[in-house]
């Protein structure tokens, strides 16, 4: 049996998780691309554009209609950055955190039924794509 390529691979988990997740976040009014902004910033650090976009794998321009979408929804703020007054931060507003903490459970049990089918496999995936990830 041939393999299929890591990138299919990948591609194909990542769409499993998202399909499983997507109707709770629709009932919360967010696409996944909008969870992943507000999962990142949930930190509470503030990014620069470009900085989500490489954090949550999202093109530039697809990222601005993401990121307008939850300024709009007063999810997130923009706030010119003090270090260099050039570029924009990217911040949680007090409503997208309620919203981010409202979630996170849902989507955490989510992501363990998915990773439930792996057995004790589960957690030695998770470390491979943490070590993975942090190539990129």
């Amino acid at each position: 049996m041939v393999r299929a390529p890591l990138d299919r691979l990948l591609a194909q988990a990542e769409r499993l998780v998202s399909r499983r997740i997507e109707p709770t976040l629709a009932d919360a009014g967010l696409t996944v691309d909008q969870w992943r902004v507000l999962h990142l910033l949930a930190d509470g650090s503030g990014r620069t554009m470009s900085a989500i976009a490489a954090a949550v794998a999202v093109p530039g321009p697809t990222l601005t209609k993401v990121v307008d979408r939850l300024v709009d929804a007063a999810a997130v703020y923009r706030l010119p950055d003090v270090q260099d007054r050039r570029r924009v931060l990217v911040l949680l507003s007090e409503d997208g955190r309620a919203t981010h903490d409202r979630l996170a459970p849902l989507v955490r049990a989510l992501e363990a039924e998915v990773l439930s089918t792996l057995g004790p496999d589960a957690a030695l995936l998770l470390d491979l794509l943490d070590r993975l990830a942090a190539r990129t």
